[in-house]
């Protein structure tokens, strides 16, 4: 027969099986809480000029299941000028530049005649040819081939691109590089407006608007 003495140590032993078991069973709830990964946040990327873009989440997550804890804290961004906040905006089409769109005019006149004097729309003489193809392109250019070819920057026969006013014999004559080694030009009584090899004319100098 046990003694009151042992059996209140009984008692006491059971009661610390019984909390240790309840601690047990709390740890094991809250590092499970811990461990397990939280429901992704949505975000929204934030661009900063120079910077990467990145992303902000508009909720922090925290772990579930911690008594007192709420789901998520929100997350407000307040604007900032000249940062952009979502996706950039879609950057517009390339345009001709001046230098095509003069090619572009000159071309569109090929096999109009040649006149003396003339300067468009319907008919030209080079140098009118090539002041009326850039005001298309809305550049002024003097009206002589003299005088154009005193314009603008000076360009080497190797460096031609496409726009560059090409002179020759001289200076007497000009017309319109249009690439692949050749020149648009309304080259004399007779002939029509029409492409020819810059290599065919004596080569004067260029320049490029």
């Amino acid at each position: 027969m046990a003694t009151p003495t042992v059996k209140r140590q009984v008692r006491g032993m059971q009661r610390n099986a019984r909390r240790v078991a309840v601690a047990g069973a709390v740890g094991a709830a809250t590092l499970s809480a811990l461990l397990l990964p939280a429901t992704p946040a949505s975000a929204q990327p934030v661009t900063i000029p120079g910077i990467p873009t990145f992303d902000v989440p508009d909720n922090i997550q925290l772990p579930q299941g911690i008594p007192g804890l709420p789901a998520s804290i929100p997350v407000q961004i307040p604007p900032i000028p000249g940062v952009q906040v979502g996706p950039a905006a879609p950057a517009p089409a390339p345009q001709n530049s001046i230098h095509q769109a003069a090619v572009d005019a000159a071309m569109s006149r090929l096999g109009d005649p040649y006149v003396y004097g003339a300067a468009g729309p319907d008919a030209f003489d080079c140098s009118g040819l090539v002041q009326w193809s850039y005001a298309q392109a809305g550049i002024s250019l003097p009206r002589t081939s003299y005088e154009q070819l005193d314009t603008g920057a000076p360009v080497s026969y190797d460096d031609l691109q496409p726009g560059d006013v090409v002179s020759f014999y001289g200076g007497s004559h000009s017309g319109i590089y249009i690439g692949d080694g050749n020149v648009v030009h309304a080259s004399t009584a007779g002939q029509p407006v029409a492409i020819a090899a810059v290599s065919s004319m004596p080569f004067a100098g260029a320049r490029r608007i």
